[in-house]
């Protein structure tokens, strides 16, 4: 591919991003990959150019574009290399034309600048939409993480989660022998930090409330290999990718429940007041993974929000009957919006005189009665976790 014909894969790409962000399809990472999925002629040098003007742009637009064109031209502007690259031959791009629509470079939609959490100031912005590291939880189950390290010549211990691995963003460990059996996951450093929270133990009943594709649930069962899990979703595409995973781990004590909305009550009914440990990972504005998903600022809404919000108060509130005397719940979220943390489980407080808030670990920064990671602050994902106890 020419560099021109670089550019125009990378807007025919850019295009389907923006519609699939207004139609929540796919993320910008399967888009990618699809698009050269079906254009095998592509080299490796083409592929890595499109992809990285691909996510320039992205980052490079806080409001979502109108198209991926008036993206690329909204890097051009200050590009007069790029600009040239508008030239119309062969497979470039039309030239530019005078009062073009161009994306405005910013790092935020207007409308979320507010809803940040205060600790998260302007400074702290760039690192959101930085490129982030890649981190593996060890199966601490079957080896430690001195062991596993030996297998991973560039990597280094993370600094907080006791049995992370952290390596440069582009590695790929799908094909690497600790990866294939089972004594490593990819996750990130602050996921992984939700799990030692929990602080799980043999001989206890752990839910996993909103368990997805399993990630936190295989974290609980490496840490308490003879407890029993129960890893509960209302998506069934999602929670069919568990098992593979869990038997590549050699995870045997975690069970599976798909409920269905609204029963979810009555088809939890037979756990009440029994379980030691209820994580609560909801979903969530996923504000947290922005540098891993940039165009994620372009498919949230105030509706969303709202709604997202709503979600997760009813879990909370679902969730808490599970949650035997004496017992442990954990909310967490990969969001920097104060009103899907602190205000979330401060709202809870208000609503459940039986369930209080503990501060009960020391990383991240004091938010409420929880602690918040960032990018800038911790060098993870952004996230919010708080632990509350139930009389």
């Amino acid at each position: 591919m020419t560099p021109g014909a670089r550019i125009q894969a990378a807007i025919e790409i850019l295009d389907t991003v923006i519609a699939s962000a207004r139609d929540n399809g796919p993320p910008a990472d399967a888009i990618v990959r699809q698009y050269f999925r079906e254009r095998r002629y592509a080299g490796s040098k083409d592929r890595r150019a499109v992809r990285e003007h691909v996510f320039a742009a992205i980052r490079h637009c806080g409001e979502m574009p109108a198209t991926g064109r008036s993206a690329m031209l909204g890097l051009a502007k200050d590009d007069a290399q790029l600009a040239a690259l508008f030239d119309g031959q062969g497979h470039a791009p039309a030239p530019i034309e005078a009062g073009e629509a161009r994306c405005q470079g910013r790092l935020l939609p207007a409308w979320l600048e507010p809803a940040l959490h205060p600790l998260v100031a302007s400074d702290e912005w760039p690192a959101l939409l930085a490129r982030a590291p890649l981190d593996l939880r060890v199966n601490v189950a079957r080896m430690t993480r001195d062991a596993v390290l030996q297998s991973f010549p560039d990597g280094e211990p993370t600094a907080l989660a006791p049995y992370g691995i952290r390596l440069d963003t582009d590695t790929r460990v799908d094909q690497h022998p600790a990866y294939r059996n089972g004594l490593v996951e990819v996750q990130d450093e602050a996921s992984q930090l939700v799990a030692h929270v929990c602080d799980p133990r043999d001989d206890q009943l752990l839910v996993d409330l909103c368990a997805g594709a399993g990630g936190k649930a295989l974290a609980l069962a490496a840490l308490a290999p003879d407890s029993r899990i129960l890893a509960a979703d209302i998506s069934r595409a999602r929670l069919a990718q568990l098992p593979p995973r869990a038997e590549r781990a050699g995870a045997s004590n975690i069970d599976m429940r798909l409920l269905d909305t609204p029963r979810e009550a009555e088809m939890l009914a037979d756990l009440d007041g029994q379980a030691d440990v209820v994580l609560i990972d909801a979903p969530c504005s996923g504000s947290g993974t922005w540098r891993r998903n940039p165009e994620g600022r372009w498919r949230l809404t105030p509706e969303r929000l709202d709604r997202l919000v709503e979600t997760q108060s009813r879990l909370i509130d679902l969730a808490l009957p599970l949650v035997k005397p004496g017992g442990k719940l954990v909310y967490a979220v990969c969001s920097l919006f104060s009103v899907e943390g602190e205000a979330q489980v401060a709202a809870a407080a208000s609503r459940h005189s039986g369930l209080s808030w503990q501060d009960s670990f020391d990383f991240g920064r004091k938010a409420g009665a929880g602690r918040l990671f960032t990018p800038a602050h911790d060098g993870t994902d952004g996230f919010f976790i708080a632990t509350g106890l139930k009389s």
